[in-house]
Formats: structure tokens, sequence, C-alpha cells
């Protein structure tokens, strides 16, 4: 039974990865078709539906570093929507859902005492894990860089230093997932460090004279 839920738990989250990876390859190649960096509504609406479901897998994996980090991200997807005009063409009941989702998972964890359980498991003495922390939490906390510049520039934009901080971020999570045994998160961030990449490369050709 152990291996049962083991192998539907890591299904669970290499499926939200996989969204997570989808979003990436689909605003590689509109980027590449536009001849430039792009912000897609499609990447916002797979951003929050992936973060929905690795959510859930942050509860069952009882992992604080994941868990904290998509708290993180998860709002700024929606704000992203909203620059974009498409979050109220979402039906109002999946909005709400969607919405309350991390109030609803924190709030249980708390009333059944798994947060602390949760906190107190992950070990934050141990420098890996700490390193892991860092990575998860800048690689959520790049919303809020990129929010800012969106909120600058009144739309929904990916900048150069966003990239950035996701490639570095990224590293350190790989970096985790050798420590944590978490195959999810070890070939999640490999296949996106790639993309990363191409897109600091694609912001850089443009700047050219």
């Amino acid at each position: 039974m152990e291996f049962i839920r083991q192998y539907w738990l890591f299904g669970l989250g290499f499926f939200a990865q996989a969204l997570f990876g989808t979003r990436l390859l689909i605003q590689l190649f509109l980027s590449e078709k536009a001849g430039r960096v792009v912000s897609p509504v499609i990447f916002w609406q797979i951003s929050l539906f992936a973060s929905f479901l690795f959510f859930v897998y942050g509860v069952l994996r009882q992992d604080a570093v994941i868990l904290l980090g998509q708290t993180l991200s998860y709002f700024i997807y929606i704000r992203n929507l909203q620059l974009k005009k498409s979050w109220k063409e979402i039906p109002f009941l999946i909005r709400a859902i969607v919405f309350l989702q991390p109030f609803v998972s924190w709030s249980w964890l708390f009333y059944t005492g798994k947060a602390s359980l949760i906190l107190n498991e992950t070990g934050y003495a141990d420098f890996v894990v700490m390193l892991g922390a860092v990575g998860q939490l800048t690689l959520n906390l790049r919303y809020l860089y990129q929010w800012y510049f969106s909120e600058k520039q009144k739309e929904s934009i990916l900048p150069f230093g966003f990239w950035v901080i996701s490639a570095l971020a990224s590293m350190l999570i790989v970096w985790y997932g050798f420590h944590r045994n978490d195959p999810v998160l070890l070939v999640s961030q490999s296949m996106g460090l790639i993309v990363y990449l191409r897109n600091m490369f694609l912001l850089k050709m443009r700047q050219k004279p």
C-alpha cells in the first residue's frame, strides 16, 4: 500500500510539474514565433492550475518549502490574469474554489496540527535544506519582481531579471531535490533551466542595436 501511495503521490507531483513545464514550452514557442519574449494568457492559466495541484502535492508530501513557495506565487498568477483581463472570464465558482484553496489548506494544516509537524520534519537546521528553501522561495519570489515590473508597465510582462532569478533558483532546487530524493523537483527544474537560459538569450538579442 505504501508503494501505491507513493506512486500516486509522485504521479501527482510529476503531473503538476509537467504542467509547469508545458507553460514554459508554450511561452518559449510563442516567444520564438514573435521574435521576442511574450507573456501569453495561457502561461498564467496553466501556472495557476499547476500551482493548485502542486499545493496539494506539497500538503501530501508534508514539504514546507513547497507549501510556502506556492503560496507566495499563487496570487500573483491571479493578478497577471487580471492584468490580462482574463480572470473574470473564468466561471465564478471555479474562481472561488481556486482563490480559497491556499486559505483552506493552511487552515486545515493548522487545525489538525500538521503544520507544526511539517515544519519540524523539514529540518531547517540542515544546510542543504536551507539552500533548497532559499531556492524554492526565490523561484516564487521572482513573481514579485515580475509583478512589480508588470504593474509599472500596466501590462503582464516577463523581464530579463525574472529569467536570471529563475535560473539561479532552479540550480538551488536541483540540489535540494537530490537531498530530498525527490525526482519531481530534479526533473522539472533541470528542464526548466534550459527554457530560462533561452529566454535570457532572446531578450539579449533583442537589445542589440
